[in-house]
């Protein structure tokens, strides 16, 4: 009998993706259900959820989104109940949700509204997420994976950014000791650093030609990620491919980081 492998085969297995109705997240989401996984997207448009739920219906009909702000602890927790309601269980947590700098201002001009407003959804919202996440997995005991979005400037430098920039390297730190505490319970942790993605969030910068023609140079493959690029990272890490994979931090950004 010739070798067979299915290690990437996610049928059966229940994926939260919070940020998941547009960029990055809708890029997981895509990947993850056509490889078979039930995929439960999070969201704060009722617009942008009911359309990307319908997308990914079209390619697996379980999928489902919920209107959540993972800054309200409250709404976190009844969010992960209801997936564990319609589904049974959860085998991987995304926590992708995040909003960048709110303000141009410098960073001796920031107020402290400016500062948490980043931080209650880039960092405490993660961290709702994950330990929700983490509950009903280890109840389960049937292992797991979380994946950390973080970004590029949690290992470069970026003015005005420092609370965006704050979270994501503290991301990064969460997911390390994540890694450790719940090797224990099968469950895996990693993180993704995204180059520059062509979504919502960038569309400024993608239309400044200053920025256009000084980035672009820098990077390898001479184009902007789009969200479909991180489908086959997403089911990498959910998959049993992956059970022996943790602790890292994985970039894709066309070689931008290092060039």
């Amino acid at each position: 009998m010739a070798y067979q492998y299915d290690g990437f085969d996610l049928t059966g297995k229940v994926a939260v993706i919070t940020g998941g109705n547009g960029g990055i997240g809708l890029g997981y989401a895509r990947g993850v259900a056509a490889a078979g996984a039930d995929v439960s997207i999070w969201g704060t448009n009722p617009d942008k959820n009911a359309a990307a739920e319908a997308e990914l219906r079209g390619i697996n009909p379980s999928a489902s989104a919920l209107c959540c702000d993972v800054s309200d602890e409250e709404q976190v927790e009844e969010a992960m109940a209801a997936v564990v309601e319609r589904y049974g269980r959860v085998d991987a947590c995304f926590p992708n949700a995040g909003i960048g700098t709110q303000n141009q201002k410098g960073f001796h001009e920031h107020s402290n509204e400016d500062w948490f407003s980043v931080i209650d959804v880039n960092l405490h919202g993660v961290f709702f997420t994950l330990r929700a996440a983490t509950r009903q997995m280890i109840a389960q005991g049937e292992g797991g994976s979380l994946v950390l979005t973080s970004s590029g400037t949690a290992i470069q430098g970026a003015a005005r950014g420092q609370a965006y920039a704050a979270t994501k390297g503290a991301m990064l730190a969460m997911m390390m000791g994540l890694s450790v505490e719940m090797a224990r319970y099968k469950i895996n942790a990693n993180a993704v650093i995204p180059g520059w993605i062509d979504t919502a969030m960038t569309e400024r910068l993608f239309t400044w030609d200053k920025f256009v023609d000084n980035v672009m140079p820098r990077i390898p493959m001479r184009r902007w990620g789009v969200p479909d690029d991180f489908g086959a990272i997403a089911v990498y890490l959910m998959s049993n491919a992956a059970r022996w994979h943790t602790g890292d931090v994985i970039k894709i950004d066309g070689g931008f980081s290092i060039f």
